[in-house]
């Protein structure tokens, strides 16, 4: 009677080690999941920005004066250099080590990761307007063959206003909407931590 009641308690123990160890798993792919929403969008918007950004450099003796040639050199290092800015401070969200780190640490360094991302996000936000400004000469230049200071384009008229407005909706959706994700992501390991707690 003994044997089976240790046996028994020993299956015991062994189920919920393998159901808490399951529970830690979901819960770190969960995680992974809401980041790789994150990670999603940003890596469509990459590939969209290196096309750009390939497409105006195999142009760029198209740009003859000094003040086109610098629109030029912004929108391309926009192009390139911020995207891979924000890829990697979602990477380093995503690369958390969940197993080994106590949970104060995680929470920690998921915090620290997060303020980084969002600071890039923000940074985004501003240099967002910057290239508002100087692509348009660029894009003019390119697409149509004008220079924007010289012609008398009607463009610049209502494309301006038009893209600021649109800019600070799109801009103010999307940081709450990356704001909302990263603060979930940040509530899934609150619940793992618990797990590992109980565990």
């Amino acid at each position: 009677m003994q044997e089976t009641w240790s046996q028994m308690t020993l299956e015991l123990e062994n189920q919920k080690k393998l159901t808490d160890k399951l529970i830690m798993e979901m819960t770190k792919e969960r995680f992974k999941n809401k980041i790789g929403v994150i990670s999603k969008y940003e890596g469509m918007g990459t590939v969209i920005c290196f096309l750009a950004a390939i497409v105006l450099i195999s142009r760029f003796s198209e740009l003859d004066t000094w003040y086109l040639l610098g629109s030029g050199v912004f929108t391309v290092t926009y192009l390139i250099v911020l995207p891979v800015l924000v890829l990697r401070s979602i990477r380093n969200m995503k690369n958390i080590d969940l197993t080994n780190n106590n949970y104060s640490e995680t929470l920690l360094e998921y915090a620290k990761r997060k303020k980084q991302f969002l600071w890039t996000q923000k940074i985004g936000i501003y240099l967002n307007f910057g290239l508002l400004v100087a692509s348009l000469p660029v894009a003019v230049k390119v697409l149509k063959g004008k220079d924007i200071f010289v012609s008398n384009i009607n463009l610049v008229y209502w494309y301006i206003p038009a893209m600021v407005v649109f800019l600070v909706i799109f801009s103010t959706w999307g940081y709450s909407k990356y704001k909302n994700i990263a603060d979930s992501a940040s509530r899934t390991l609150e619940e793992l931590e618990a797990k590992k707690r109980e565990h």
